[in-house]
């Protein structure tokens, strides 16, 4: 380790470097190319997981989404093209079948209405849900609190409402809480007030009434509009999916192979597919960034030999003089530890700027793509411990190269 702190190494490798600076400011930016590549990559490849991730906030991502159409086939003695409606004993049925599978189940009616308050209005979207609605999409509350249990088993004619519809049917400052709106022209206790989404939502500006409510007021029986189903962690939603809208065929006495009657949209899927477009993104990223690594390092041991070849006659004297071969190869290596090590700080400098500019200037505010685009930095560890490596490995050819020069052959070099 002595000849790592030898001054004399230093002016060798000094003196080298100022003979062909454009020779090695070229091997320096070919391997600064390869780091700051990997690094700005990695970055942005995390900034869109992170982006992904924003967008679906907090909803249960594996979840199904299954509704009713019209049937396409004939089945036992039911037409082509009879419609039909979820119920709520399908409900229980799917919870039996699928118990230790079935995590959430949320069924839903809904309608549109004018919704007054005072001499403010607007049309809305009403929405008959069960409290467990918010574990599926947790709503950020600005005031009150959401549905709850009590709610829906005294059929309470009490409401939560988006902040939008705050804003559009209250005057400014006014407190919501408790305050009465029309719905239908039915009053409705407002006790809740949520906060606008900039993520995956199901229903927009709606205003939220227990699922017993709805069903009394707009007297729908036991019909469902349509539900979501959260799978438990592990369970292939795909095949969930599969089995829920098959059982559901058998309840309401449809073909098995009938393709229109049930409407369905797996959310899991999507989530699946973006998953695996964001991993094929990271693998490239990886290949194209190690591989412009090893490119540059490559070249930095192209450079090295041509210098070894250029110094063929100093070599010769230092080797006639008592050089041991020992210390020109330490001499060799650690030129090519040197350029590997400041090209590869510069190229983690350079990339981490990158990064904070691509934050400042495309990672802020709700329509963002790119959020926080950063790498771990035990991964920028190991990317530049692994450059530092990769440099000693190939300074080791040019070092054997002039290790082998004999000193009466490297004397005669013209």
């Amino acid at each position: 380790m002595k000849f790592i702190f030898d001054s004399d190494s230093w002016q060798e490798i000094y003196g080298s470097i100022r003979k062909n600076k454009v020779r090695t400011g070229i091997t320096i930016i070919g391997v600064l190319w390869g780091i700051f590549l990997l690094v700005v990559l990695l970055g942005a490849a995390r900034g869109m997981e992170n982006g992904f991730k924003k967008l679906f906030g907090d909803f249960a991502t594996n979840s199904v989404f299954v509704w009713t159409q019209s049937t396409d086939t004939p089945f036992k003695g039911f037409q082509k093209g009879r419609t039909f409606r979820l119920k709520e004993a399908d409900i229980e049925v799917l919870k039996r079948e699928f118990e230790g599978e079935i995590k959430l189940l949320a069924p839903r009616n809904q309608t549109n209405n004018l919704i007054t308050h005072d001499f403010k209005s607007g049309n809305f979207q009403v929405c008959g849900d069960y409290p467990v609605l918010d574990q599926i999409q947790k709503k950020k509350l600005i005031y009150g609190r959401f549905i709850n249990e009590n709610d829906m088993l005294t059929t309470a004619k009490v409401t939560v409402i988006s902040e939008d519809m705050y804003i559009q049917l209250f005057d400014k400052g006014i407190y919501p809480i408790g305050a009465y709106i029309k719905i239908n022209n039915i009053n409705y206790k407002v006790v809740g007030v949520y906060e606008r989404s900039n993520n995956i939502d199901l229903d927009g500006d709606s205003a939220y009434i227990p699922f017993s409510t709805f069903k009394k007021v707009y007297n729908t029986a036991n019909n469902i509009d349509w539900m979501v189903i959260t799978a438990e962690e592990g369970i292939n939603i795909e095949q969930m999916e599969k089995d829920v809208i098959l059982t559901l065929k058998n309840l309401h006495k449809v073909h098995p192979e009938d393709k229109r009657a049930f409407g369905s949209f797996n959310l899991g899927t999507q989530i699946s597919k973006l998953t695996g477009f964001l991993t094929g993104m990271q693998f490239l990223t990886w290949f194209v960034g190690i591989a412009t690594l090893i490119a540059g390092v490559f070249a930095i041991g192209n450079i090295l030999l041509i210098t070894v070849k250029e110094r063929t006659k100093e070599i010769g004297i230092r080797r006639a003089i008592g050089a041991t071969p020992r210390s020109i190869r330490q001499q060799i290596i650690l030129e090519s530890v040197f350029l590997t090590t400041i090209a590869g700080m510069l190229g983690i400098i350079f990339g981490s700027a990158i990064l904070f500019f691509i934050d400042t200037a495309f990672g802020q505010g709700p329509d963002a793509a790119l959020v926080n685009p950063t790498v771990n930095i035990p991964i920028i560890i190991i990317a530049f411990a692994t450059l530092v490596v990769l440099g000693t490995l190939i300074g080791l050819i040019p070092a054997h190269m002039a290790t082998i020069v004999k000193p009466i052959e490297a004397l005669r070099e013209e």
